[in-house]
């Protein structure tokens, strides 16, 4: 009887359908950390100051700051930016930056005054013209401002008995006079040369004599020689056969005209102190310039 006992057991749980449970128990959740409750915990609001009598917060019992929050910092009564960075420059009453300097305006060119001529130079120089035939006529002082001007400039019509300056030009004393003696002793013999004795210069034929103007009528730049009337630019010779020799570029120009140009142009060294022909620049290929601004040394500048 009791070898039976569990057989009867056995079977009675199979006629039951008692069965095994489909999964075991499962295991409780491990409790947070003490660091993740404390990132758990909620941040509590802010605490509203308490106002004073006046109506205004107690500065004093504002709560302080949150860590990393920014507390924004007051805007000034002027309406500007509260932060450093973005504060509005103060003005000077009138929309400009007080601390920005104002832009200066550049001082006036002062001009040296139409430097006056030596009476007793000017005087023998005057001498000396009439003397080797020059016809001119004394004209009035010349101020056109800006450097521009002739202390007692002479109206000049004819170089030498039988030679005209055409047309008539202004210009001082001592211009007159070297460009006399450079087409007496100089030009008039390499004509005859050149061309035949009985050949004679009968005009100058000039592009320039007093202007006031910059070198090479350029905008900016130093002030030209023509402004003081040191200066007469040559565009041509107009002989007695009635031919025109002008003044162009003839470095290689085997005829006796450029041999007659070559000749007037190297001589015009003895006598000015500038000598600017064709090879020089563009700005003289059709003229000779001739000055007689002072160099340091009697220093002659030609080419």
């Amino acid at each position: 009887m009791r070898r039976s006992f569990p057989l009867i057991l056995l079977s009675l749980l199979i006629l039951t359908g008692a069965s095994l449970p489909k999964s075991g128990p499962v295991p409780l959740k491990k409790p947070p950390s003490e660091a993740e409750t404390k990132e758990a915990v909620p941040t509590p609001d802010e605490k509203p100051a308490t106002p004073t009598d006046d109506g205004k917060a107690d500065p004093s019992k504002v709560p302080p700051a949150i860590d990393n929050q920014a507390v924004p910092e007051p805007k000034p009564k002027d309406g500007s930016e509260g932060a450093a960075g973005d504060q509005k420059p103060a003005t000077d009453g009138k929309g400009q930056p007080a601390d920005e300097k104002k832009e200066e305006k550049p001082a006036p060119i002062v001009y040296p005054p139409v430097e006056a001529e030596n009476a007793a130079n000017y005087a023998k120089c005057v001498a000396d013209l009439k003397a080797i035939g020059a016809t001119f006529d004394e004209a009035k002082r010349i101020d056109d401002g800006k450097g521009c001007g002739i202390d007692k400039p002479l109206e000049v019509t004819g170089i030498l008995p039988g030679v005209t300056l055409a047309p008539k030009g202004l210009m001082r004393c001592e211009t007159a006079l070297a460009l006399a003696r450079w087409t007496k002793e100089t030009a008039q013999p390499a004509a005859e040369v050149a061309f035949d004795k009985t050949i004679k210069i009968k005009a100058l034929n000039q592009a320039s004599t007093y202007i006031c103007r910059l070198r090479n009528n350029a905008t900016t730049g130093k002030i030209s020689e023509h402004a003081h009337g040191n200066a007469v630019d040559i565009a041509s010779f107009t002989l007695s056969n009635g031919t025109t020799i002008a003044i162009q570029p003839r470095d290689e120009d085997g005829t006796m005209d450029g041999a007659f140009q070559r000749a007037v142009t190297a001589s015009a060294c003895l006598y000015f102190k500038t000598v600017l022909d064709p090879g020089s620049d563009a700005a003289h290929e059709t003229h000779l310039h001739l000055d007689v601004i002072e160099r340091r040394n009697d220093y002659r500048y030609c080419r």
